[in-house]
């Protein structure tokens, strides 16, 4: 029997190397029974590489993991999942073609004189789904269901094998606030059966809202604990980054240029019954702010020509353009860095050079359409320098970067272009803090230099701290626009939920 206060988990001086990357060195880290702890820090400190030996799908080149005070070997994701760990990966690891008993579970079916027994599957996985309270039926299709109940399905997964420690990497990214809301809930309630949960995530007031302890990586390295009664949002971001970032948002008022982007009567295929009129000047940081579902990427993919217009007329510098395909947005100086950078934005098991370089292969292209190496290597070198891309060379495939460096290499891929206009679609979606206010400082350049940048983002904070002026969403329309002296969480929200009457004057 394990002492009282030994850890329920508990690893020592763990180590990894990958080639040209130290991911971690004598780290330490322990989990107690019934304990929410959070592990944070800056993309590539090393959390991903830890949580991925706690669930058996790497293994250290050194060091100690113990569970219950014995040392245990955690050699493959069975082994891990024998001694009670589970890893809910960000992305999520169902088979949508299946139902929800059936993916719960997947590669462990009971069986009934050799055959799959379903009845079985169905009476058990009842259990597990009202366990964490997700009241759908085991048979029905895992397609039919959101994001967030999709989420809550691999955690029944877990805990179908009696996870003791669950480990959640950034659960709540891809969740809208009501879906958050409950699985906040699930992780309490976790707790009071006695289940551990390690909680990874770049939303530092969640991280306060639910942790018992905070765990702060830095480069690889042990960086600090923070106990209850420490974890404050400064206390986390002084261990994460080593460095002031107080004035995160440090805008300075900049002069406006010429229009430089004009819709008028748009109307996008997803709401094709309203219509959208905007307009940007050059060196403008124009944010759109709006709930889940209010059609802000569904513009942005209509003005990068991923989505052909209704109606309506676009012009860039005074020009109408026909947006028919991303190559004419592109010819006429639009650049999109979309939601989904992995897959959308990169080919991620590309280098960093052939991402880099991707959008420019035809410009560079040399006579009889080969490539012009030296321009590449050019452009390749002057973004990983300019934008502070980490990796090892420009060689690396993009897949092994940190989160916030793949961001950069897609802006890098638009920015090698010379756009006139620059659209961001969450831009600082799971990156971390550091990375973050990179992000911001690398906007404010771009509009000193004339660029217009208009950007997406679900974050408040952000469209409050970055925006010249907001353009606010609901279902499809713009209920209104604010400048940055009248900016609010209050009036962003009354306009976000349709409410109009408080709108400010309009104005472009």
């Amino acid at each position: 029997m394990p002492e009282v206060d030994t850890p329920l988990l508990e690893v020592r001086k763990i180590g990894k190397q990958f080639p040209g990357v130290r991911a971690l060195h004598d780290v330490d880290l322990s989990v107690r029974q019934a304990e929410v702890l959070a592990v944070i820090g800056e993309n590539g400190a090393g959390k991903s590489t830890l949580m991925k030996i706690l669930a058996g799908v790497q293994m250290p080149d050194r060091g100690q993991v113990l569970i219950d005070g014995e040392t245990v070997t955690l050699d493959s994701v069975k082994a891990s999942l024998d001694s009670g760990v589970a890893l809910i990966h960000q992305e999520l690891n169902l088979a949508e073609n299946l139902q929800v008993g059936e993916n719960i579970y997947l590669g462990r079916e009971p069986n009934r004189f050799g055959f799959i027994d379903r009845k079985q599957i169905n009476a058990d996985a009842v259990k597990v789904l009202e366990q964490i309270g997700l009241a759908v039926e085991p048979t029905t299709p895992l397609s039919d269901l959101s994001i967030g109940q999709r989420q809550m399905v691999e955690i029944a997964k877990a805990m179908s094998v009696g996870a003791r420690v669950l480990i959640m990497d950034e659960p709540t990214s891809s969740l809208s606030s009501a879906e958050a809301e409950r699985l906040f809930e699930v992780v309490k309630d976790l707790r009071t059966r006695g289940v551990s949960v390690i909680y990874i995530s770049h939303r530092l007031g969640e991280v306060k809202a639910l942790s018992n302890r905070v765990v702060v990586l830095r480069d690889g390295e042990n960086a600090g604990v923070l106990g209850s009664d420490e974890i404050t949002h400064d206390n986390m971001v002084r261990l994460m980054v080593g460095r002031d970032v107080s004035q995160f948002y440090s805008r300075e008022t900049l002069p406006i240029g010429d229009v430089v982007l004009s819709v008028e009567g748009l109307r996008t295929p997803t709401w094709p019954e309203h219509e959208i009129a905007f307009s940007i000047r050059q060196g403008e940081i124009v944010g759109i702010a709006g709930l889940v579902g209010a059609g802000r990427t569904e513009m942005l993919r209509t003005l990068f020509g991923v989505d052909y217009p209704v109606a309506g007329t676009v012009a860039v510098a005074g020009k109408k353009i026909d947006l028919k395909s991303p190559i004419a947005a592109i010819e006429a100086g639009i650049a999109l860095v979309p939601e989904d950078r992995k897959l959308n934005g990169l080919v991620i098991d590309m280098s960093v050079r052939h991402n880099i370089s991707l959008a420019a292969l035809s410009r560079n292209r040399l006579a009889g359409g080969f490539l012009n190496r030296a321009i590449e290597n050019r452009d390749t070198t002057q973004m990983i320098r300019d934008l502070r891309i980490k990796t090892p060379n420009d060689a690396q495939i993009t897949r092994f970067l940190s989160g916030g460096n793949q961001q950069k290499v897609v802006l890098g891929k638009w920015l090698s272009m010379m756009p006139k206009i620059l659209l961001l679609d969450e831009p600082t979606r799971g990156i971390d803090v550091g990375a973050k206010q990179e992000i911001y400082q690398l906007m404010e350049k771009l509009a000193k230099e004339g660029l217009a940048v208009l950007f997406v983002s679900s974050e408040m904070e952000e469209i409050m701290g970055m925006s010249d002026r907001t353009i606010v969403m609901h279902e499809g329309r713009i209920t209104g626009e604010l400048q940055r002296s009248e900016l609010s969480e209050e009036s962003i929200m009354q306009l976000a939920t349709g409410n109009a009457n408080k709108v400010a004057t309009v104005t472009n």
